[in-house]
């Protein structure tokens, strides 16, 4: 899933201090299990953001609501309402989802309570850890199911680095080296093996080198 940290409260408050009213929309998908974008989350936002400390003048006025989906225009568009006085809109959601309302409501400004962390999972309670980037070329099926690519800090692909000490990365002792849960991992499926073969050069076509990526038929283009 996305995983998104609140910003620091000083960043929110400078881009939506000269507004009069904000609606703050809550986006119950991926943010809203990381705590930070579902409705309570925006509740509290809410209260703090009205408090008088944070401004020279009166603070703007908020209300909230919470849509399931930010990220799907079509939804959006069905349940998304925003009340005819607002003047911008604070998105609890990620960064695909902040983009999709402001292309919806193309008259407003839409402004990110949310910094977009990773893709990760939930390892234990509070804690998630990135485990994709979405490189669009997966390689898991090889790797044990762990992924190279976004757990070494390097990216190799072909085993460890010389840095790598007692199953730890050199940027820390607190976090693993992803070559070396690979190989634990490939230890208990037993396919060791597999570790010692020479595999094609990534294709990296498929990543970010040709800008925004795209999934489907977009028929709205000629």
């Amino acid at each position: 899933m996305i995983v998104a940290d609140l910003k620091p409260l000083g960043e929110i408050v400078e881009t939506i201090s000269h507004f009069k009213k904000i609606s703050i929309v809550a986006c119950g998908g991926c943010v809203s299990i990381c705590l930070t974008g579902g409705a309570s989350s925006a509740d509290a936002l809410a209260r703090e953001l009205g408090h008088p400390r944070h401004y020279r003048s009166l603070p703007p006025t908020f209300e909230t609501t919470t849509i399931q989906r930010q990220c799907e225009k079509d939804f959006v568009k069905a349940f998304l309402t925003i009340p005819p006085d607002a003047d911008a809109i604070l998105s609890l959601a990620c960064g695909a989802g902040v983009q999709t309302v402001a292309e919806v409501f193309n008259t407003l400004p839409v402004v990110p309570a949310l910094n977009t962390s990773f893709l990760g999972s939930l390892d234990a309670p509070g804690i998630w850890r990135e485990k994709c980037q979405g490189c669009g070329n997966c390689l898991l099926a090889y790797t044990g199911g762990i992924c190279p690519v976004s757990r070494c800090a390097k990216r190799l692909l072909n085993g460890p680095c010389g840095g790598s000490k007692n199953g730890k990365c050199e940027i820390g002792d607190d976090t693993d080296c992803a070559w070396a849960l690979i190989i634990e991992r490939l230890k208990v499926l037993g396919r060791l093996g597999e570790y010692e073969k020479l595999f094609p050069l990534k294709d990296w076509s498929s990543d970010r080198g040709k800008g925004p990526r795209v999934l489907g038929v977009d028929k709205t283009r000629t």
